[in-house]
């Protein structure tokens, strides 16, 4: 016992040691505000274009210069496979126009790639040099949306507005056929959460095609305003706020060959939530996670996808917070009667072994760290390899894991965030790695351990740069939880200064902003900062990810409480600091960042001499239900809740200067929030800063975001009378 705490303060010592860098004074140049914003591409890390496994082989391909290049995973030496003008080559002879750039390409074996171009989808052997066309795809519409190819059969299928379209052997198919624009076929449902990314789901074989159908029709049309006509338009969107009237999702499959659709039988109450979708790999069956709308209660059902009928349920978890599924199913190929399946149910995310009647055969993984990854397995399916948090909640590394009795390899040993893929034999591992100290590296590992080669060596681009020192460090909350923090001392620091602070804040759940990874996770903007002359600081509070259940549900029910607490524990320790202006401190965050920010200023008054909150929820029952309700549930069902975490309840405590920022066409913190927030201010008679972004949706993008940055930065500058 004595000598893991003596191991663990010695870890902790040198990953502070370690993750502390210090730029040389020679360094000179300075970030530009378009700097900060990367629209310098030579500040961006270097990385290997399309960089992916050659089928299942054990060859790599990435492209340069608009060639293809191939290497051997166990041999340095490359070769040019094929050029665009190969490929335009090709498309000349089917009198096509050709292409500018090398596609992007996904293979359908070690010879055979795949890319769309002109609406068609093109196959190219790279051994007899042929392209072909495996769909006429000359009546595919112009606005096709959410496309997905078969990987078997390369028919496609997507989505028009509303309605389903496919494509196979040529022939096109209208799948669905719905007027009303309410029902939505073929797209992501429940507002993109539980980790659905898409809504479309072909079969193994392609024979059958299954597609999400949400109904919206009972959902609130919530008015978004278009200024950029000369009489402003509503375009409205559906948005069900917490508590209030969901949709309703079923799942459909459409058969190529009847040409005919079934409705899988999911049952009521129909505004349940269906979570990761996944083939039995005999077509026969497909699995549903079915979350009910507390989301504290999941059943895993298999389901006879030619009547619709429920099979059986092979198990269900239950939670007294919430259950969140975010995984579909990983099924094994040498036994299509097992598969892997993410659970958090021992507190920490881990993978299962089962059996495709619902027997826990065992749970592969265990311990107090996260599976943050699922890669792929050995060709013989005896190991599994995982990306997780087990040498630091701050770290990623990858390992081999033995499925028959857990025992793990650590691939790599580098410390720092890694991730990558298999290849299809399993013999080797891409890692793409980066570190406090290393920008981006790709190495090729044997599935032993062993680095194999480097494919690109470590460069720093911003070593002419003159950036302040950076460091990332624990510190303890109220229960002596550790709280990771990155802190950027000014470019230029000189002792015996005292400082302004600009503290850089999201804290919500599924984020983490420090980690030991390339500049700890920060942007160039808060590295923009430090220039300008501020200490730039940043916190992991206790609901954050990759840490457990304890402490990510620690805010269930009551955002805004032990958040703050924990951020108010940073602000603590930089007041230790002997070159930290106590009177001279800014907070700054956008979204559940923005809630923060407020929450902080208005909660500890006097604390913070400027902030600046960007698209901030200001209360709770003015989000989205499915967000909404899992970690705070209705407004009805947790009055206290929404009380406490509610902004307007606080505005007498402002004091300080408040900048609030706000998109006009903001579809997922609704613009309501800060315009409520306003008004309260002027009803109790509170000045407060507010800036809008016409036409801008949830935070801001592309050129504007320079003027965003700038804006923030002048602001902080001028209340904390910064001078240039």
């Amino acid at each position: 016992m004595i000598q893991s705490i003596i191991k663990k303060g010695m870890m902790l010592f040198l990953l502070f040691f370690m993750t502390s860098v210090v730029f040389l004074s020679g360094q000179e140049k300075m970030l530009t505000p378009e700097d900060a914003n990367y629209m310098n591409p030579s500040l961006m890390p270097p990385r290997l274009s399309q960089l992916k496994w050659m089928g299942n082989s054990d060859y790599l391909s990435y492209t340069h210069n608009n060639c293809l290049i191939r290497v051997h995973a166990a041999n340095p030496e490359s070769d040019t496979i094929v050029t665009l003008d190969d490929l335009n080559s090709g498309l000349t002879d089917m009198r096509l126009d050709s292409i500018e750039r090398f596609p992007e390409i996904s293979y359908t074996d070690q010879n055979k790639f795949r890319f769309i171009h002109a609406r068609k989808v093109f196959i190219y052997d790279i051994i007899s040099r042929n392209l072909v066309t495996v769909n006429h795809l000359s009546e595919m519409e112009e606005k096709a949306e959410n496309i997905e190819i078969c990987e078997e059969t390369n028919s496609m299928a997507y989505t028009v507005k509303n309605n389903l379209f496919l494509i196979h052997n040529s022939v096109k198919y209208q799948v669905t056929q719905d007027e009303d624009e309410g029902i939505v076929n073929g797209q992501p449902v429940h507002r993109v959460e539980f980790g659905i990314e898409k809504g479309i789901f072909w079969s193994p074989k392609g024979k059958l095609l299954a597609f999400y159908r949400m109904d919206e029709t009972m959902v609130t049309d919530y008015p978004l305003v278009d200024i950029s006509e000369r009489i402003a338009a509503v375009k409205p969107t559906k948005y069900p706020m917490a508590g209030m009237a969901s949709h309703e999702v079923i799942l459909g499959i459409f058969n190529l060959q009847t040409r005919q659709t079934v409705f899988i039988k999911t049952g009521e109450p129909r505004d349940q939530y269906l979570t990761s979708v996944t083939w039995d790999p005999s077509e026969k069956y497909i699995y549903i996670a079915l979350l009910n709308r507390d989301q504290n209660h999941l059943k895993l059902n298999r389901y006879d996808v030619s009547t619709g009928n429920l099979v059986n349920t092979l198990f269900e978890e239950k939670s007294d917070k919430y259950v969140e599924p975010e995984h579909p199913l990983y099924f094994l190929k040498t036994n299509p009667g097992q598969f892997l399946w993410f659970s958090e149910r021992d507190g920490y995310q881990h993978l299962y072994l089962y059996s495709s009647d619902g027997e826990l055969i065992k749970q592969v993984t265990s311990g107090p760290w996260v599976v943050t990854g699922f890669m792929g397995l050995d060709e013989k399916e005896k190991c599994l390899f995982i990306t997780a948090t087990k040498e630091s909640p701050i770290e990623n590394h990858i390992y081999k894991v033995v499925i028959k009795n857990g025992g793990m390899t650590g691939i790599t040993a580098d410390h720092g965030s890694h991730d990558g893929s298999v290849s299809g034999t399993g013999t080797y591992i891409l890692d793409i790695f980066s570190s406090t100290g290393i920008c981006r590296e790709y190495k090729v590992y044997n599935n032993g351990g062993e680095v194999i080669q480097v494919l690109l060596p470590n460069k720093d681009p911003l070593a002419e740069y003159k950036l302040g020192e950076m460091s990332v460090f624990p510190i303890k909350a109220d229960d002596g939880t550790d709280l990771y923090c990155r802190l950027i001392k000014p470019a230029g620091f000189e002792e015996g200064r005292k400082y302004p602070v600009f503290i850089y804040v999201y804290g919500g759940p599924h984020s983490q902003l420090v980690s030991d990874s390339w500049m700890g996770g920060a942007q160039l903007f808060l590295h923009y900062m430090a220039q300008q002359g501020f200490v730039v600081f940043t916190l992991d509070n206790r609901g954050t990810a990759n840490r457990g259940l304890a402490f990510e549900q620690a805010i269930f029910r009551n955002l805004g409480t032990i958040e703050v607490n924990d951020q108010m524990k940073g602000v603590e320790y930089l007041k230790s600091l002997d070159f930290v202006d106590p009177e001279r401190i800014a907070v700054n965050g956008w979204s559940y960042g923005g809630f923060m920010t407020l929450s902080m200023v208005l909660k500890n008054p006097g604390v913070f001499k400027a902030a600046v909150a960007g698209g901030p929820v200001i209360d709770w029952k003015y989000y989205e239900v499915m967000y909404g309700e899992r970690y705070m549930d209705t407004p009805e069902s947790n009055p206290e809740g929404y009380e406490a975490s509610g902004l307007l309840n606080y505005v007498e405590n402002l004091t300080g200067d408040i900048l609030i920022i706000h998109g006009t066409m903001d579809p997922t913190v609704v613009w309501q929030n800060s315009l409520a927030f306003i008004q309260e201010c002027v009803k109790r008679g509170k000045q407060v800063d507010y800036f809008v972004y016409p036409g801008h949706p949830h935070n801001v993008r592309g050129k504007d975001r320079v003027h965003l940055n700038e804006k923030i930065s002048l602001y902080v500058k001028d209340k904390l009378n910064v001078k240039e």
